[in-house]
């Protein structure tokens, strides 16, 4: 009861513009985080965030953009009010309010042409090289400088354009979440063309993220209540688990047909 009363305060305090239904988004091709397919946005981050607030009284409609970008763009820009799953960088904060506690750890690795795989012991190893980026990715503050500084950029829309560019030699490597690399190269069978890299780039967390000065700023701390105790019971890794299941089931579409390499 006492947490119930608690929701139904925090809700009161966040304003009336939370009576209508909010409108949630996420990364289009990340699973088991978030993924597109048949036009919905599905996997453990945006499972998440509609259980999360329906459990404050509120109504959680997904949408899937085209990129990950335009997720980002259109929650900045508010017509949109929820990013499921962000990392947290400085120039990000100035337009996002984070989660405390996180959603899921990412570790990431560096993906490479099984033919041209290089020694990697250090950022210093790949200075000079071209990075392949998706249009909207970073990879914590650190390395998003260290990219501009010292690496060649090329950014492209989709993950389908970035592993190709990679197997026709045009970048030399691309940093993916190791789980998420993982399933989609079992799925689209880039097995046979890529190689993840053993030593991970970095570990970067995803939290839940809205527009900065939004009403929705004051639900934060309870969804950072709710998460962590659903990390300190398993719940969250044991989802994660089954959102990759269930990307791996999943009878693959004309867009995923049109992305294998075979």
């Amino acid at each position: 009861m006492r947490r119930a009363l608690c929701a139904l305060a925090l809700c009161a305090c966040a304003g009336p513009g939370l009576a209508r239904e909010l409108i949630a988004c996420g990364h289009p091709a990340y699973p088991p985080v978030s993924w597109v397919a048949e036009g919905e946005l599905r996997g453990l981050a945006p499972a998440l965030v509609r259980e999360l607030f329906a459990a404050l009284g509120l109504s959680v409609r997904l949408q899937a953009f085209g990129n990950w970008k335009r997720c980002l763009l259109e929650v900045r820009a508010g017509r949109a009010d929820i990013v499921v799953a962000a990392y947290r960088n400085r120039e990000r904060e100035r337009q996002f309010a984070f989660s405390s506690e996180h959603v899921i750890a990412d570790p990431i690795v560096l993906f490479v042409r099984r033919d041209r795989q290089f020694e990697f012991t250090g950022w210093a190893d790949l200075r000079g090289r071209t990075v392949g980026l998706l249009l909207g990715d970073s990879f914590g503050e650190r390395f998003d400088r260290f990219a501009e500084a010292e690496l060649k950029i090329e950014r492209v829309s989709s993950g389908r354009q970035n592993v190709r560019k990679l197997v026709f030699g045009r970048i030399d490597f691309m940093p993916v979440g190791r789980d998420s690399g993982r399933l989609q190269s079992q799925r689209l069978h880039y097995d046979e063309f890529v190689v993840e890299l053993p030593r991970p780039l970095v570990t970067e967390y995803y939290h839940v993220a809205v527009r900065k000065g939004s009403s929705l700023e004051a639900l934060l701390p309870e969804i950072d209540r709710r998460l962590a105790a659903m990390h300190a019971d398993g719940s969250i890794a044991r989802r994660a688990q089954e959102q990759a299941g269930r990307y791996l089931a999943e009878p693959a579409e004309a867009r995923d047909a049109d992305e294998t390499l075979d």
